[in-house]
């Protein structure tokens, strides 16, 4: 009965509110915003295929109990769906008389249709019997019960739980991407669920009715929960609208962004009370966000003494391990304070406070007992110890990638850094994984090259070295500065280029989102050096350097000119990347530069901006288009018709058009020689431009394929002359132009 009232309802209201939401135990919180995004992406996806999501918005939220979604609008009832299926021809169907055949009754009857209801439909292959198959549309509440628990299961997380039917709690499964999936496998996700963290309400609403479906032996409903600590259980909502209220009322807020203001709020507040500052950390601050519930803030203490520990190892300590922000003076200097965020309205007593300040004077105190450890040994003596460190099973241990990026660096230093001492060099490149052995390493590794550098620098190391050491593992994105002087760029040059040479010779190269020795991140790390440090480094050069040193030290290694290429071709990719996301050039642009040569990356950077620069000047464009008819030309002629450049016979010009573009072309090419010894790419590319007249008027004027082989060969040879001749800055043809797309 209340289906059928659910059913007249649905005639006279199209659509209604959509609201559904997954609880669960605590999601760790960097995984949160992922989750929530593929969350969004796979309701957009069910509910358009279904027909049912009418181009509204789906809103989604999520916290560390839940992740919940909601649309304002969505389809209460599928539309029906019309399809024209054709039979047999028409002069089979129906016989001289008009009468139906046996061949249209049972057309008719398959296709569920009257005989009456054919109808005849014309095609280029002639007239044919045709009926309309209606497919009724299904109500959204039988669709979305079917749909649910599969956005639920393909949720992607690093690691998942599952449930055996019958077997209770769920066991953690291994992480990795999922194997392909078969009927059998579907067949068997259906009767194992798995999800993130234990699954323990379920809400899911369609105009205020109750989506019913099973996940985990959780039954859907319309009862969400609120605080663990201060909040109910069992609280009823009826939608979006009601949820949110409700869930605040019960120490829930819901939405990311208005926990993001809450923390903001009293950050603030207690920074006023003593002229201080947070430390910045917009990281810490999203983590904070997606960690608690209900957040407040409370200002914690710590002994003044400790203040006489580095400030890097503080703040690690602090961020790292306790999830706390850091606090400052005005001048910039630490204060003894810090800032914690807890999951609760408040801290009425002040034990929470307390507690945290008890945690992380221990911490300090370990910290403290590290460094004092740590330097009464000098950080050059560390250097043997690597030989029991293993970086990788095949390329041996922390002591031999020492000595090969000693190399590499050797060879940076003459052919790429020459204003660097080579001592210098040699001496960061020695000590830089030198604090990977220290009990301060150990205990915080976040700290690995920092902690060297300030152990350097403690010790007496110049300050050039000291803060190479510091600096060498940088940049870890294309968002992080570079290494702070040129010594550190070296050694960090040779760091990351031995870890892409070692790990591509022992077959270690990243696939799909698998890259346990972050070697996208080292061939970001190489682009973003040699670009803003604006240095000329041959990439295949520098890339057989790191090979050549892998193989010096052991033979068994066998270094292919395939294999140096294959890495090429990765820090490219990395480059294609760094280009387009951080620098904005566009994609055709990439292509066009790559084109002409990207071996030197500053080289190809500094074209790339001429080849933009230009690319909106009145004679770009048409003469892209002129090239890329020009490649078309050549390319269809093949190489049997077109002769090599030394082959071209000026005395064989004989229409004007094609004698001025060829002395038009003799001037640009000298113009343009000298811009390009320059580099002044710009001007070259300018006066390349300035072709268009003339080679719009050769092919105006002229017929490339002429009659007389020689004639033609020899038309197809200056044309493929003024394409290599004018493509060694960027390749025009590969530019979209409006008359291309």
């Amino acid at each position: 009965m209340a289906t059928a009232k659910f059913l007249a309802a649905k005639k006279t209201k199209t659509h209604g509110e959509f609201f559904f939401e997954i609880g669960c135990e605590e999601i760790p919180a960097w995984m949160i915003p992922k989750a929530v995004q593929e969350l969004k992406v796979l309701l957009e996806k069910y509910f358009a295929a279904a027909g049912l999501l009418d181009g509204a918005t789906v809103q989604v939220f999520g916290g560390p109990r839940r992740l919940a979604a909601s649309i304002d609008a969505v389809r209460l009832h599928q539309q029906d769906t019309e399809k024209e299926i054709t039979g047999p021809v028409k002069a089979v169907a129906f016989d001289a008389a008009g009468a139906a055949t046996k061949a249209a009754q049972g057309f008719a009857a398959k296709q569920g249709v009257p005989v009456e209801q054919l109808y005849i439909r014309s095609t280029p292959r002639g007239e044919y019997v045709a009926a309309k198959q209606v497919t009724p549309g299904r109500a959204a509440l039988e669709v979305l019960r079917e749909i649910l628990p599969r956005v639920m299961q393909e949720i992607s997380w690093p690691k998942n739980m599952r449930w055996t039917s019958g077997a209770g709690a769920p066991h953690a499964a291994a992480a990795g991407p999922a194997p392909a999936e078969t009927d059998a496998t579907r067949a068997a996700g259906a009767a194992v669920p798995r999800f993130i963290r234990p699954v323990r309400w379920i809400v899911a609403l369609l105009d205020g009715r109750v989506i019913p479906f099973n996940f985990a032996d959780v039954r859907s409903g319309n009862k969400t929960n609120g605080h663990r600590f201060l909040g109910r259980e069992g609280i009823l909502v009826s939608g979006a609208g009601n949820y949110r209220s409700r869930l605040k009322s019960n120490f829930v807020l819901v939405d990311p962004a208005e926990r993001l203001a809450r923390i903001t709020a009293h950050l603030q507040k207690l920074m006023e009370k003593g002229g201080l500052c947070i430390h910045p950390d917009a990281g810490l601050l999203d983590l904070v966000t997606h960690l608690n519930e209900f957040p407040s803030a409370i200002l914690g203490n710590f002994d003044p003494g400790f203040l006489d520990l580095p400030r890097e190892i503080l703040i690690t300590v602090m961020r790292d391990h306790q999830k706390y922000f850091a606090v400052e003076k005005k001048g910039g200097s630490l204060a003894p304070h810090f800032v914690a965020i807890i999951n609760l309205d408040r801290d009425r007593a002040g034990k929470i406070q307390h507690g945290h300040e008890r945690v992380l004077r221990a911490r300090f105190a370990d910290a403290r007992f590290f460094w004092d450890a740590d330097l009464k040994c000098r950080l050059a003596d560390n250097l043997e110890k690597l030989k029991q460190v293993v970086y990788e099973s095949k390329l041996g241990t922390y002591f031999a990638k020492v000595q090969r990026m000693r190399g590499i660096s050797a060879w940076l230093v003459k052919h790429a850094a020459a204003s660097c001492s080579t001592s210098t060099v040699d001496r960061a490149a020695e000590l830089a994984k030198c604090d990977l052995v220290s009990g301060m390493v150990r205990e915080f590794p976040e700290l690995q090259g920092i902690v060297g550098g300030l152990y350097a620098r403690a010790q007496g190391e110049l300050e050039e070295v000291a803060d190479a050491v510091y600096d060498h593992y940088r940049p870890l994105s294309l968002d992080e500065e570079i290494p702070r002087n040129l010594t550190g760029c070296v050694v960090a040059l040779a760091d990351k280029l031995d870890a892409l040479a070692g790990c591509f010779a022992v077959g270690r190269i990243p696939s799909g989102s698998s890259d346990p020795f972050a070697l996208r991140r080292a061939a970001t790390g190489i682009v973003k050096i040699v670009l803003e440090r604006r240095l000329t480094l041959s990439l295949h050069h520098a890339i057989h350097a790191a090979f050549r040193a892998l193989h010096e030290q052991n033979a068994a290694f066998k270094i292919s000119p395939a294999l140096e290429k294959q890495l090429r071709d990765f820090i490219l990719d990395r480059a294609r990347f760094a280009f387009q996301q951080r620098h904005a050039f566009a994609y055709d642009e990439i292509n066009a530069t790559f084109a002409a040569g990207a071996d030197d990356l500053l080289d190809a950077a500094d074209r790339l901006a001429a080849l933009r620069a230009i690319r909106r000047t009145p004679d770009f464009e048409p003469l892209a288009v002129a090239f890329k008819r020009i490649r078309n030309i050549i390319e269809k002629a093949g190489p049997a018709e077109t002769g090599n450049v030394e082959q071209f016979d000026p005395a064989m010009l004989t229409e004007d058009a094609e004698k001025a573009l060829y002395a038009a072309a003799q001037e640009v090419a000298r113009h343009a020689a000298e811009h390009k010894e320059s580099r002044r790419y710009r001007q070259a590319l300018e006066n390349i431009s300035s072709l268009r007249p003339a080679v719009d008027r050769f092919f105006d004027k002229v017929m490339v394929m002429a009659e007389d082989p020689a004639i033609r060969k020899n038309r197809l040879t200056l044309l493929a002359g003024l394409l290599k001749e004018f493509s060694t800055i960027a390749d025009f043809s590969e530019i979209v132009t409006e008359k291309s797309t």
